[in-house]
């Protein structure tokens, strides 16, 4: 939500305007004699999706035997998953 407000008034209550922008994620255009001459806003959290790829490429990589052994867990969990779906804690 975009408001205007003087330069001078958010001088005088930079804390409040400062509250607002981080808690309540309002936008002011800040003016000088009614001329538009800054912006106050939230800064944009997170990342960007174009830096997926190099986010992914700077992860660490599994070597061959610590990859086999994860594909292992990883079937071992399924088949307990497997196992463990015909169970009905229910059942009496």
């Amino acid at each position: 939500m975009q408001k205007t407000a003087s330069v001078t008034d958010v001088a005088r209550n930079f804390s409040e305007y400062v509250n607002r922008v981080s808690h309540r994620g309002e936008h002011f255009i800040l003016t000088r004699g009614g001329k538009a001459v800054a912006e106050l806003r939230p800064v944009p959290a997170g990342r960007k999706l174009s830096e997926l790829p190099g986010i992914l490429a700077s992860l660490p990589r599994l070597g061959e035997e610590d990859a086999a052994a994860f594909g292992q867990d990883i079937d071992a969990a399924r088949e307990e998953l497997a196992r463990a779906a015909d169970y009905d804690p229910w059942e009496s």
